[in-house]
């Protein structure tokens, strides 16, 4: 007697099953995430299918006569750097971002500037149709006759497709959120359907040794919709971010096996779509007027590229009785409220009774410690109307009593703040044995902060 479907219950946030549904996931303590998906049973039915045995597999050591692949460029220097110096073969990208942020246009253009080269390019779109990427392609001034086009969900039509043709370089699908699978009972966009789907793909990759490239929905949190999993298959993550209220996106990668996960590419979206920015720190100080109190230029750095961008701080006195408020963009909330009551405490400054709004201009978000000192450097001249050097920069980890440490790659840092017309820098006191003293660039003067208090009292001295 064959076996009735099966019913559970998967959370579509962490991919936890539950006997019955339930409003909260147990594992993860998502809402409303968990839904109803249908197993089919196996053909043999209640009796399990008599296992094959395996073969031995051929076991080789690390040291092999084939060479490393060549990696594929695509000619966009920006997404060239985050992968690491262009595509793998066989390799699996996952770009993910909020919706309207650039991914498809992004990656609709490395498809083009590969195609160009003579390269075979596949652009499978599950969620426009042929005519509409079309139109986008025209309307952002790409005519390359080479690329293919297809709009499919399917993945078994799609995997027919692809065994059956060769010299393949690049498969773009758009979005590994639509791909559906007629052996799994369930919608797609679901934690089993995004699951198998990508499994398919990927093996599929892997055999024929093209490289593929998956577009992923994000939740309302920013984090990749679909299971865990699928992070863990690809070889590569990446993240589209940006601000719409910026002209800037950033593509960050956050997993690599190929290359660092520390890079950035900077990009500026046009009506003529995505244009990539080589020297971000002159397009984020552009609009920078000196001379102004709250507003300090911050040396920092994205994987190996240094990037200069400032940070404005604006005091006002609190607005009625409640708790101050913290308004922060582009930093950490609880790294600002820990430098606020460095402030307080090893300073001597009052800023409890204070609204606290941090901005670091252009859209970019920082993630380094090395940023402390600049952010404290806007605060205090907030706090006591006196500007910073117009010609200067800082960078530096500030530590709860106070003291200012040291961050990695001084010299880069200084020489882009060089380049950039900059003429003192204010860094970290060298104190341990074994720090070497950053060299300075011809005609720039260095002034080391062993505490903040030392770079309060500057402004004091400027206020007197």
């Amino acid at each position: 007697m064959a076996r009735r479907p099966a019913n559970r219950f998967v959370c579509q946030s962490c991919g936890a099953v539950f006997p019955k549904w339930s409003g909260r996931c147990d594992a993860c303590g998502a809402w409303n995430s968990i839904v109803e998906e249908t197993v089919e049973p196996t053909a043999g039915g209640a009796v399990a299918p008599r296992r094959s045995r395996g073969k031995r597999i051929e076991l080789v050591g690390l040291d092999g006569d084939t060479p490393p692949p060549e990696r594929i460029e695509t000619r966009i220097s920006e997404l060239d750097r985050v992968l690491g110096g262009g595509m793998v073969p066989a390799s699996v990208v996952l770009v993910g971002g909020d919706p309207g942020i650039g991914k498809s246009t992004l990656l609709l253009q490395g498809a083009c500037a590969l195609a160009a080269m003579g390269r075979r390019v596949m652009y499978i779109s599950g969620e426009e149709a042929v005519d509409q990427i079309r139109l986008r392609a025209r309307r952002l001034g790409l005519d390359t006759p080479g690329l293919e086009l297809a709009a499919a969900i399917n993945v078994a039509d799609i995997t027919a497709t692809l065994e059956g043709e060769r010299d393949v370089a690049l498969v773009v699908i758009d979005s590994i959120q639509t791909m559906w699978m007629e052996t799994v009972e369930s919608a797609p966009g679901t934690v089993s359907q995004v699951r198998s789907s990508a499994f398919e793909l990927i093996r599929l990759a892997k055999q024929r040794g093209f490289c593929l490239m998956l577009v992923g929905h994000v939740t309302k949190e920013g984090a990749l919709a679909g299971p865990r999993v699928l992070e863990h298959m690809v070889d590569a993550v990446m993240y589209f971010e940006g601000d719409r209220g910026h002209q800037f996106r950033i593509l960050r990668a956050a997993k690599n096996r190929f290359g660092a996960t520390d890079e950035i590419g900077v990009f500026a979206m046009t009506d003529q779509g995505l244009v990539e920015v080589p020297n971000p720190s002159a397009l984020f100080l552009a609009e920078r007027r000196g001379h102004i109190a709250g507003s300090a230029v911050f040396a920092g750095m994205e994987g190996t590229r240094p990037v200069l961008l400032e940070v404005q701080a604006l005091l006002s006195p609190k607005a009625g009785d409640g708790a101050p408020r913290r308004a922060v963009v582009g930093w950490e909330t609880a790294r600002l409220n820990m430098l606020l009551a460095v402030l307080e405490s090893r300073c001597g400054m009052k800023l409890n009774a204070m609204d606290v709004h941090l901005n670091i201009a252009g859209g970019l978000r920082v993630m380094e410690p090395a940023a402390d000192l600049a952010v404290a450097a806007a605060l205090v001249s907030a706090a006591t109307g006196q500007p910073t050097h117009a010609g200067a920069v800082y960078f530096g980890e500030v530590g709860l009593s106070g003291e200012v440490r040291q961050v990695s790659l001084s010299d880069t840092r200084l020489k882009e703040a060089h380049k950039l017309g900059f003429k003192s820098a204010y860094l970290p006191r060298r104190i341990a044995r074994g720090n070497r003293r950053p060299s300075a660039p011809e005609g720039m003067q260095l002034h080391e902060i062993g505490h903040l208090g030392d770079l309060v009292s500057l402004f004091a001295t400027e206020e007197e």
